[in-house]
């Protein structure tokens, strides 16, 4: 039997509440989704005033970081510099919109935390600093 690290419902609750949090310090509006390293939804929250498109967007950031193993943006740049749109790899949830970053424990990939609503910058400075705030 293969077992292995994914973060918790309570530990998702915390990265939602976080990015909530930084999201009202500076009066904006975004979709938070966090997924465990299989890319599979655990928890997910549009604010009121968020773009509908905004959900999609997350979900696709989370599951891409978390699946592979990198931030949105790192696979953004990679899309561009190698010449290869998101439907090179077959599945249409890949994307290359910052805002996405891989949840380490150590050097294992745990999950993944997708914001959206924002530049991505704003969206990558809010999601790392969830994770920063939840995991230290």
């Amino acid at each position: 039997m293969h077992s292995f690290e994914k973060v918790s419902s309570q530990e998702a609750f915390k990265l939602i509440d976080q990015s909530v949090k930084e999201a009202t310090r500076i009066n904006r509006h975004i979709a938070i989704a966090v997924c465990g390293p299989e890319g599979e939804l655990i928890s997910f929250l549009r604010m009121d005033m968020a773009s509908p498109a905004a959900s999609t967007i997350a979900r696709n950031k989370a599951y891409t970081a978390a699946c592979d193993r990198k931030s949105t943006r790192q696979m953004g740049k990679f899309m561009l510099e190698e010449n290869r749109p998101s439907t090179f790899w077959g599945d249409p949830s890949i994307t290359g919109f910052g805002g996405g970053i891989p949840i380490m424990n150590g050097d294992k990939v745990i999950g993944g935390l997708g914001i959206s609503g924002l530049s991505e910058e704003d969206d990558e400075k809010i999601a790392n600093a969830a994770v920063a705030a939840v995991y230290g």
